[in-house]
């Protein structure tokens, strides 16, 4: 149906004449008469009866107007919805309890009138895919490839360091240290299951490994978080890494500990992603909201402390200057 047509028909009900339709909508009034009339030829029924002192409506038009009414409504939130600002910025986290998904609540807490959507895809790849797309707003990676070598109209700013730490059992052998460096956990045995070549954190462990020559072993299914936190509780040996940001809950009678990893202190890296030519307002606040946030308000364990180490292809974080 030809939403001017109906538009036109409107502008004829609510004037009372086709003479002051046509002004009202800058058209001849032929032009709104030759709208009415194809309108009436499409719905098969006379709508306004022309009478001397203008335009009424038939019995037919009196049934379709509140039709061409909601016609119309429909129209402009249809298009309200794609408009930059009144639709919700959607952005990809990658995971529910990880640091994105934390980094994204504050922006919330900063920003309560911007609506978020917030969806978890899979890997890198996948997430630049929809940022060209535009089937998202923007997304938090770890950017494997040097700056340069992101999709054209890609755009990538570090945005956390993520300090590693380690989660034992009770009975492992460093479940009591306080802390502990790179060095010694060399030939323990560090599991994280789900590490999938090609992906960013597959990059991330492969390097860390190398870098300090770790064991990281990701054999056996990744049957999800709590089966992980079963396994490491219940063993004196196994131990994993999870970013100090991670929401973990565990059963008060696992006993789990996590311990911080200083000297150097690893970090995993993450960055913002975004399409240069997206249009949505909150995009630019959601940037700079991330860009002057630091996570001093995170306990001291929660921090990066002394010197840090990440991957070579990582982007140091700018921080903000002092005022």
């Amino acid at each position: 149906m030809d939403l001017e047509a109906v538009r036109t028909f409107l502008a004829v009900v609510d004037s009372g004449r086709f003479r002051q339709a046509a002004d009202e909508l800058g058209i001849t009034q032929q032009a709104v008469s030759k709208r009415v009339a194809a309108l009436e030829k499409e719905l098969g029924a006379r709508l306004l009866t022309r009478t001397a002192r203008g335009a009424s409506l038939s019995i037919d038009g009196q049934a379709f107007l509140p039709h061409a009414r909601a016609l119309l409504q429909a129209e402009a939130r249809a298009v309200a919805s794609v408009r930059p600002g009144h639709r919700a910025l959607r952005v990809d986290v990658l995971g529910r309890r990880l640091a994105p998904a934390a980094l994204l609540q504050g922006f919330h807490r900063a920003h309560p009138d911007v609506e978020l959507d917030v969806v978890t895809l899979f890997d890198a790849d996948t997430a630049v895919a929809a940022l060209r797309a535009g089937t998202i707003d923007a997304s938090f990676r770890a950017v494997t490839r040097p700056g340069s070598r992101l999709p054209e109209g890609i755009e990538a700013v570090p945005v956390l360091d993520e300090p590693i730490q380690l989660l034992t059992g009770p009975a492992h052998t460093l479940a009591g240290a306080r802390d502990v460096t790179p060095a010694r956990l060399v030939g323990h045995r560090i599991w994280v299951p789900g590490i999938v070549s090609g992906t960013e954190w597959a990059a991330y462990y492969a390097d860390l490994a190398d870098a300090f020559g770790l064991t990281i072993e990701v054999t056996g299914p990744d049957f999800g978080t709590e089966p992980l936190l079963d396994t490491v509780a219940d063993s004196p040996e196994l131990a994993t890494f999870v970013g100090a940001q991670t929401r973990l809950v565990w059963p008060e009678g696992h006993g789990l500990r996590r311990v911080p990893v200083h000297g150097p202190t690893p970090v995993y890296p993450h960055s913002l992603l975004w399409a240069v030519d997206n249009p949505h307002p909150a995009l630019l606040a959601l940037r700079e909201h991330l860009a002057t946030t630091e996570p001093d308000a995170l306990p001291t364990p929660f921090r990066p402390c002394g010197d840090i180490w990440t991957p070579s292809w990582a982007r140091p974080r700018e921080r903000p200057s002092a005022a």
